[in-house]
């Protein structure tokens, strides 16, 4: 079957297609079960919809040209897409490509010239005037606008007018106030509903720290105007969600110490999602270490400590995922997380959640010492006894096993509660697998003691 049109398989142009029509059924669905819904909501989906109709419109108005585009000169296509090109580039081999392809190319880490198969010396990208200028001339004498974005949407979706609005907002970052608030505030809207958009920041290393610039250069009377903040840093938590900028983001001299500055004096919401960037960040093993060494479990654990329940669930999975690594361990005993979690696990506060890393915590010897002489034993033995979670159960007992065997004082408190509840047995029987391997362990120990008291 012939297609229709120049898009109709392109997936860069489906994708931004599907993207918006979810949108639109997102805001759609809100409007009409919503009946206070606001005014807010009704404009979003009128642009969305304006969007999608623009969108449209211009496939429509480029599909008679498919003919034309398909038979231009293979000198005019890219080596690697087998189309036309649209902002031809020379790599340091002097072959010519289309730039967003060989750009996906290199950013896979594959440094080999397609059609000479020899190493690229370096990666810097050359304009090639000479073909671009021939390449429009000839969609000039076709009536072929080779500068319509919907033609320079690359395989993200990305579009050359996608491109000139964000360095357009970026250049607001380093104006006045009100500009700096305007565009912080749609860069967190664009980065938050459209993924392409945070890809581009990976296309220049400026970027992200033009986007930190009003929040590293730009102290106002009073201190950081707390609502440009919670934009940007928010902006950077939508940034980080992307796998391609988790690297750039942490590395980026700037990020941790406005990260730890916004986790110590922001709003609850810039705090929050601070931690949030944190946890998201901290995916790569590399950027595990790059955030410990920076000091973010200190501001962690004391946001940790504050207990607000609107930064809890982040600051616990960010904890969590930092101590993974060994040194991260060391450093959140050092900065006091075995006391803040064993006071938070008696409040009944985020119970699942701050056990699991107590769990984690608990395979580093000064912090197992801390447990036991901080009361950890008869705190989890009461959990244990009114916990519906296996899960939770689980840690308890493997946290206790380990507390017991390198402290032998407190097996008294264990028989105890073995003589008065019979939780350990109970566990036994019906607890995880681990948490039978545990509780038997104990058991066995238990009970060779009480052999022993008989014997002697």
């Amino acid at each position: 079957m012939a297609k229709t049109g120049v898009f109709d398989s392109d997936p860069a142009v489906v994708a931004k297609a599907t993207e918006l029509k979810k949108e639109l059924l997102r805001l759609v669905r809100s409007i009409v079960d919503d009946e206070g819904c606001s005014t807010e909501t009704i404009d979003q989906a009128k642009e969305t919809l304006g969007a999608l109709k623009e969108l449209e419109l211009k496939k429509r108005s480029l599909s008679f040209k498919l003919k034309d585009i398909l038979a231009c000169p293979e000198d005019f296509k890219c080596p690697i897409s087998k189309e036309l090109m649209r902002d031809p580039v020379i790599v340091s081999t002097g072959q010519t490509y289309d730039r967003p392809f060989i750009q996906k190319q290199l950013k896979s880490g594959n440094r080999i010239c397609p059609q000479t198969q020899q190493v690229l010396s370096h990666t810097i990208l050359t304009p090639n005037n000479l073909v671009h200028g021939m390449i429009l001339q000839w969609c000039k004498d076709r009536g072929i606008q080779l500068s319509d974005p919907a033609l320079l949407a690359n395989e993200d979706g990305i579009t050359a007018s996608d491109r000139d609005h964000l360095l357009s907002l970026l250049q607001k970052m380093s104006s006045a106030l009100p500009e700096q608030k305007e565009a912080a505030k749609e860069l967190r809207l664009l980065t938050k509903r459209i993924p392409s958009f945070r890809a581009l920041f990976g296309e220049s290393l400026d970027a992200i720290p033009q986007l930190l610039s009003p929040l590293s250069e730009g102290k106002f009377e009073g201190g950081i105007h707390s609502e440009l903040q919670e934009d940007v840093i928010t902006t950077l938590l939508n940034l980080s969600i992307h796998d391609n900028n988790k690297k750039l983001v942490a590395e980026t001299p700037m990020v941790m110490p406005l990260l730890i500055e916004a986790l110590q004096s922001g709003t609850i919401q810039t705090r929050s999602n601070a931690a949030a960037a944190l946890f998201t960040l901290s995916a790569l093993d590399s950027n595990k270490a790059l955030i410990g060494e920076s000091g973010a479990l200190k501001p962690l654990i004391d946001l940790l400590e504050e207990g607000h329940p609107l930064a809890m669930k982040d600051v616990a999975s960010a904890i969590f995922n930092l101590c993974v690594t060994h040194e991260n361990k060391a450093r959140a005993v050092r900065v006091g997380a075995v006391k803040t979690i064993l006071m938070k696990l008696t409040n009944r506060m985020h119970v699942d959640e701050l056990l699991t890393i107590l769990a984690l915590l608990s395979s580093h010897p000064k912090a197992v010492e801390e447990m036991g002489d901080l009361g950890a034993v008869p705190c989890l033995l009461s959990i244990m006894r009114d916990a519906i979670c296996d899960r939770s159960k689980e840690n308890c007992i493997a946290v206790l096993h380990i507390i017991c065997f390198n402290d032998p004082t407190k097996w008294k408190e264990m028989r105890e509660e073995e003589k008065n509840y019979r939780t350990i047995s109970e566990l036994a029987k019906n607890g995880t697998s681990r948490a039978k391997r545990k509780a038997s362990g104990i058991l066995d120990r238990l009970n060779r003691g009480v052999n022993l008291t008989h014997t002697a």
